[in-house]
C-alpha cells in the first residue's frame, strides 16, 4: 500500500461515518451474528456473509489482526418445531444443517472466520450471565416459565435503533411472550423447557434451555471479554436483538459501550420485498449455486454497498456475470505479457482503491476504479506489475478466476480440427466447428498466440 489514509466506517450506533480506532491498536475483535441451523442458508444470508468476509479481508490486507468470530445458534424454537416434523433429534438437525452451511460458504469464497462458536457449548457461560443480571436486579423469573430481562431497569434501550418497539422487518423475537411480564418488552434470558424439548441443568427450574439474545453475549464475554471492537449483522437484527445484547453485556459487566462499531448490511431484495424463510420468497445457496457461479454470486454481492439493499433478478446477475468476464478476460490477457507497466497508473489506482475502500468500504466505487484501471491498460499496455496488481487487490474480492476450466477431449478436438481448416484456409468448415462449439456453450477467440477457448 502506497498512502496513508484514515479508515472510516459508519457506526450504526453514532448514526455516523467515524474513524476506526481500535480499541488495541492494530488487534481487532469482530462479531458477526451467525445462523440457525433450522434449514439451508438462503442467498440472503449470503449476502451478509460475503460482505463482511470482504470487509475482514480488507481489514487484514490493510494490517489488522482482526480475530472474526460467528456464533451458531444451534438450540432455538424454529430447530424444536422443524425437528418435530423431520421426527429427528434437534441437535441432529441442527449438525446437519450447520455442516450444510459450511458447504456453501466454502463454495462462495466466504473463509474469513477464525472461529464458530455454537450455542450448546457454552450454556455453562450463558447460565453465568443470567445469575449476574438476576443478582444485580435486572432480570426477574416467572414460576414454571423462564429469566426474563426488565426493561425497566435499564433506561437506555433503544440507543441502537433509535426505538422501544417492535417494527414488520425486524427479525422475529423467539420464545419471549409470557403475559406474566413485568414490561411488554421484556425478553427471556432463560426458558424452562416443555417435556419433549432439549434441556440443561440450572438453578431454576427442573431443565432449561436458554434465550435466543444471551447466548451471543455470553459467548463474547468469553472469547473478548466485556467490550470488544466491531459487531456485525443484517438490519433486522438491530431490533430487538442487537438492542437486547446491549442491554445484556452493559448491565451485567458495568461498562460502555459494549462494541465499539457496529456494522448493518442492507437486505436482498426479491421485487422490492426483503428476502425471508418466513415469506417463502427466498432461493437457497445450494438452489443459487446449482444455476450461478459461485464468484458470479460474490461479484453480484459487492457490486453494492454493503448498507445498501440489493434487488435478487436474473438480469442482475447476467450483468455481474458479464463485468467479472472483463475482468477475467484482462487478467488473461496480461498474465503472460512482456508489455511495459504504466507504474504511475498502477499507483493511482491502488491509491483509488484503498480511498474508496477506507470511505466505509464503499467496494462499488473501489470495483469502478479496477475498471478504469483495466480501460487505460488496454489503451496502452500492462506486463507483470499490473497483473499482481489485480491479484493483490483480488486477495480481497476473490472473484477472479485465473484459469480456464479444463476442456474435455472432445471439445478439445474440435479445436484442433478448426486450428487445422484455418491453416487449410478452409473457412467453410472452420465456421461450422466454431458454430458447433457455441452449442456445445464455448467461444472462440483468436489471438496473435493462438486460440482462447471460453466456457459461455
Amino acid at each position: 500500500m502506497t498512502l496513508k489514509m484514515a479508515l472510516k466506517i459508519y457506526n450504526t450506533l453514532t448514526r455516523k461515518k467515524e474513524i476506526f480506532k481500535p480499541i488495541r491498536d492494530k488487534k481487532v475483535n469482530f462479531f458477526c451474528c451467525g445462523i440457525t441451523p433450522y434449514s439451508d442458508a438462503h442467498i440472503g444470508h449470503a449476502k451478509t456473509y460475503v460482505q463482511f468476509d470482504v470487509i475482514v479481508k480488507y481489514l487484514r490486507y490493510r494490517g489488522y489482526n482482526v480475530f472474526y468470530l460467528q456464533n451458531v445458534t444451534d438450540i432455538d424454537d424454529k430447530i424444536i418445531q422443524r425437528a418435530k416434523e423431520k421426527k429427528e433429534k434437534p441437535i441432529d438437525l441442527a449438525r446437519n444443517f450447520e455442516k450444510e452451511y459450511q458447504k456453501d460458504m466454502k463454495e462462495l469464497g466466504v473463509d474469513s472466520v477464525n472461529k464458530f462458536a455454537r450455542a450448546t457449548d457454552h450454556i455453562k457461560e450463558i447460565i453465568k450471565q443470567v445469575k449476574i443480571l438476576m443478582d444485580k436486579g435486572y432480570a426477574y423469573g416467572i414460576e414454571n416459565d423462564g429469566i426474563y430481562f426488565n426493561l425497566g431497569k435499564f433506561p437506555e434501550y433503544g440507543k441502537l435503533s433509535g426505538r422501544k418497539s417492535a417494527e414488520a422487518e425486524d427479525a422475529v423475537t423467539r420464545i419471549d411472550e409470557s403475559i406474566k411480564k413485568t414490561n411488554k418488552g421484556d425478553f427471556c434470558l432463560w426458558k424452562k423447557s416443555k417435556k419433549e424439548e432439549p434441556s440443561w441443568q440450572n438453578p431454576w427450574f427442573n431443565g432449561g434451555r436458554p434465550g435466543w439474545h444471551i447466548e451471543d453475549t455470553a459467548i463474547t464475554e468469553k472469547e473478548f471479554g466485556p467490550q470488544y471492537d466491531m459487531h456485525g449483522g443484517a438490519r433486522d437484527l438491530i431490533f430487538p436483538h442487537h438492542e437486547a445484547e446491549i442491554a445484556q453485556m452493559e448491565a451485567s459487566s458495568g461498562k460502555k459501550p459494549f462494541v465499539k462499531y457496529w456494522l448493518h448490511t442492507g437486505f436482498l431484495n426479491v421485487k422490492g420485498q426483503k428476502m425471508a424463510k418466513s415469506l417463502g420468497n427466498f432461493v437457497t445457496v445450494k438452489d443459487a449455486l446449482k444455476k450461478y457461479d459461485p464468484k458470479v454470486l460474490r461479484f453480484f454481492y459487492i457490486s453494492a454497498h454493503y448498507r445498501s439493499p440489493i434487488d435478487f433478478s436474473e438480469e442482475l446477475i447476467e450483468q455481474a456475470k458479464n463485468s467479472l468476464e472483463r475482468l477475467n478476460d484482462f487478467v488473461r490477457n496480461i498474465k503472460d505479457s512482456k508489455g511495459k507497466d504504466d507504474e504511475e497508473l498502477i499507483k493511482k489506482t491502488r491509491n483509488g482503491f484503498l480511498k474508496h475502500m477506507d470511505n466505509d468500504f464503499d467496494t462499488p466505487k473501489a470495483l469502478a476504479t479496477i475498471f478504469d484501471f483495466v480501460r487505460e491498460v488496454y489503451k496502452k499496455e500492462g506486463g507483470k506489475k499490473s497483473y499482481e496488481l489485480m491479484l493483490e487487490l483480488d486477495r480481497i474480492f476473490n472473484v477472479l478466476t485465473l484459469e480456464e476450466a479444463e476442456l474435455s477431449q472432445e471439445v478439445k478436438k474440435l479445436v484442433d480440427e478448426r486450428e487445422k481448416a484455418r491453416k487449410e484456409k478452409n473457412f467453410a468448415k472452420a465456421d461450422k466447428i466454431r458454430e458447433d462449439l457455441r452449442k456445445k456453450g464455448y467461444s472462440l477467440e483468436d489471438l496473435k498466440e493462438g486460440v482462447r477457448v471460453k466456457r459461455l
